[in-house]
């Protein structure tokens, strides 16, 4: 599968749908998964370390989480399940992976706390708590970019964005890039050719 095709807005591949099934700080999740849709497989390798890595929100985490490329709803669901006072976000340009998140959230029971769309439909006004990205990092780096300088400055004053990276596809450099418009970036892991980072301090100019 190319990054074009899980990209694209509305996958021309046939359906065929299936369930995968993982875990992540204790609790076993299994999701509705379908072709057309990033990792449609298998939990993706860089997903699995991020969950794993980086800090869950807990139980009293309060306002807008934003799972960016939401894919089927990995990081979704496992951020609605961790902040119960929290409103996640999941955005994602592929509709079919739309419609997957919002299947597995309401089977999970989160769907009152999940609000999926469009990277265009979300509101303005809204600021994020803290933002979770696991980055269509094969679109290249243009897109990349173009991706992380439209939604960082989107994270609240004192928020965290967590974003795991491919180190072969960008990762260090991206760290680079960030540190240098002045954000404050941390790698927290790599493991498995994955950097895991760590983003605060919205600069006053973003």
């Amino acid at each position: 599968m190319t990054a074009e095709h899980y990209f694209s807005t509305d996958p021309d591949a046939p359906m065929r749908r299936s369930e995968i099934e993982f875990s992540v700080a204790g609790r076993d999740y299994r999701l509705a998964v379908a072709s057309g849709v990033f990792s449609a497989g298998r939990l993706d390798p860089g997903t699995a370390v991020l969950l794993r890595k980086a800090e869950l929100p807990g139980a009293g985490v309060e306002g807008d989480l934003l799972d960016l490329g939401c894919g089927y709803g990995p990081i979704t669901c496992v951020l609605a399940t961790q902040a119960p006072r929290a409103t996640v976000h999941a955005i994602d340009v592929n509709s079919r992976a739309r419609e997957l998140t919002s299947e597995n959230a309401a089977t999970l029971g989160l769907g009152e706390r999940v609000r999926v769309s469009a990277p265009d439909d979300v509101p303005e006004g809204v600021t994020f708590a803290q933002i979770w990205s696991n980055p269509p990092t094969h679109v290249g780096k243009a897109e990349l970019y173009a991706l992380m300088d439209r939604w960082l400055p989107r994270l609240a004053p004192d928020g965290v964005a967590w974003l795991v990276i491919n180190r072969h596809l960008g990762g260090d450099s991206l760290h680079s890039r960030l540190a240098g418009q002045g954000w404050e970036v941390e790698r927290i892991a790599s493991q498995k050719g994955f950097r895991v980072l760590r983003v605060t301090g919205k600069p006053a100019a973003i």
